[in-house]
């Protein structure tokens, strides 16, 4: 027999039982066997009459395997997770007529269970749910093969697509309402090999609870973000990979410059928050409504604050450039893997050095990280050896934490996020440097206390907060 940690059932196994059964007698599908139908039971549990009672239920021979009794009560929480569990999510077998609902059932769990996006995917023999939590991908249900096309048909419905078209990718948009959930969802329909594939967006509806002090800046790096914020005019850039948190930080940026003295306008793809006091406008690029036009037109809207949702051409930087030198403050994203970073990706769109060093109030960049569960973590003897090769720890280590797994974080070991910053703040001294085309300034960072964000990484790992494995991309990369 497999070790504890190893013991995980694939969807195939957990669909041989329904969730009522697996808790009622506290058992968990092996696999079938020697003609018989192999369970998994707690050790103070087998008997015969419990034989006797699932062979009639299942209608099928039946044969125990006994397990430590805590053992079986892990896997029945991560395999078969009951409503009241707002934790990750596990697979099992659900036709779309055995409920009411499903596609309610389905997003109002997801939410719960504070999910980014469902996944909603078929193939030749089989169709799944995958969802996204703390960036990780999780199967939660498997569908049979013939209610996939009417549950794909109830979402465009509900997005206002059309149901007949199968061949092209469509984007749409659900307003979800129920009891006291409301918030919007993106839908996207891509055509593959066997069916269409559907992405649901999760979006907040409420930026009132984002705080700056909340997210993970240092106390160093956040006095640094507001000096910047604080400038009337002006260009504040965040960069990183999707999925990284920009799009939160700059809403906790708007939230702290939201005064009945401003005036706020978005341009945005999606609409991921809304504010009260802030005039946001969807990009729609179909008709012509795209981050450029609607900057020239914002410019004609007597705006003190302008976020862009993204710079990502150069048309969108030079109108960028221009809402700053004309006395705005404007907030946007762009993509690049470092904060000083994005200066030569504004230069590479064929903006001038001496207009992105005259304009260019902050730069930072942002990733995200997971945390280790504080209910089970691990703290273990570290070896350096298990740095990438060329990396030098800013300090020594001699222990470290790992991931363990409990009921608290539904044994994955980690429980929660948090970003780590890389904050630049553009002086006079720094914008010179711009202007000369010098992009070789780690000297003068390190001379104002600037930390990267390999460093701000390190600093989570030494202090427990995360795993190596979590900080490991960005020790190899910056």
């Amino acid at each position: 027999m497999m070790a504890t940690e190893e013991l995980i059932l694939t969807a195939d196994q957990v669909h041989l039982l329904s969730k009522e059964q697996a808790w009622h007698y506290r058992i968990l599908p092996k696999g079938y066997a020697d003609g018989a139908l192999w369970l998994y039971c707690e050790d103070n549990g087998a008997g015969e009459e419990m034989v006797d009672e699932l062979e009639m239920i299942l209608d099928q021979p039946v044969r125990l395997q006994p397990l430590p009794a805590g053992q079986v009560a892990r896997m029945l929480s991560r395999h078969y997770m009951r409503e009241n569990q707002l934790n990750r999510g596990s697979q099992t077998l659900l036709a779309a007529e055995q409920e009411n609902d499903f596609l309610l059932k389905l997003i109002s769990e997801a939410k719960s269970l504070k999910s980014s996006d469902i996944h909603i995917e078929v193939y030749e023999q089989k169709c799944r749910v995958r969802i996204r939590i703390d960036g990780m991908m999780v199967e939660r249900y498997l569908l049979k093969r013939d209610d996939y096309p009417a549950l794909v048909n109830k979402i465009k419905i509900t997005a206002n697509l059309d149901i007949a078209e199968k061949r092209l990718p469509q984007d749409g948009r659900i307003n979800f309402k129920h009891g006291t959930q409301q918030f919007d969802i993106r839908v996207s329909v891509l055509p593959t090999l066997h069916g269409e594939k559907v992405v649901l967006r999760l979006l907040s509806n409420d930026a009132t609870s984002i705080d700056l002090n909340t997210l993970g800046f240092s106390e160093f790096d956040l006095n640094n973000y507001l000096q910047g914020v604080r400038r009337p005019n002006g260009i504040i850039l965040m960069s990183g990979p999707t999925g990284s948190g920009k799009t939160t930080t700059l809403y906790a940026t708007l939230k702290l410059l939201n005064k009945e003295t401003r005036n706020i306008l978005t341009i945005e793809d999606p609409i991921e928050y809304t504010l009260e006091g802030i005039n946001q406008v969807q990009l729609k690029e179909s008709i012509g409504l795209t981050f450029a036009s609607a900057l020239r037109t914002f410019l004609r809207q007597d705006p003190d604050v302008i976020m862009v949702g993204e710079i990502r051409d150069t048309e969108t930087a030079n109108m960028a450039i221009r809402a700053a030198l004309t006395g705005h403050l404007v907030l946007s994203t762009i993509h690049t893997n470092s904060a000083w970073g994005t200066i030569s990706r504004l230069i590479d769109m064929n903006i001038p050095p001496f207009l992105v060093a005259s304009t260019l109030n902050t730069t930072a960049a942002q990733r995200l990280v997971r945390l280790l569960c504080p209910d089970c973590k691990k703290e273990i003897a570290f070896d350096p050896q298990l740095y990438p090769r060329q990396f030098k720890p800013y300090s020594e280590v001699h222990m470290h934490y790992v991931a363990s797994g409990c009921d608290h974080c539904f044994y994955t070991g980690y429980k929660g996020r948090k970003a780590v910053y890389e904050v630049i703040p553009v002086d006079q001294e720094l914008a010179v440097e711009i202007k000369k085309g010098n992009l070789y300034i780690e000297e003068l960072l390190r001379e104002r206390g600037v930390q990267t964000l390999a460093e701000n990484a390190f600093n989570l790992f030494k202090t427990g907060a995360t795993s190596l494995d979590e900080i490991y991309p960005l020790l190899f990369n910056y």
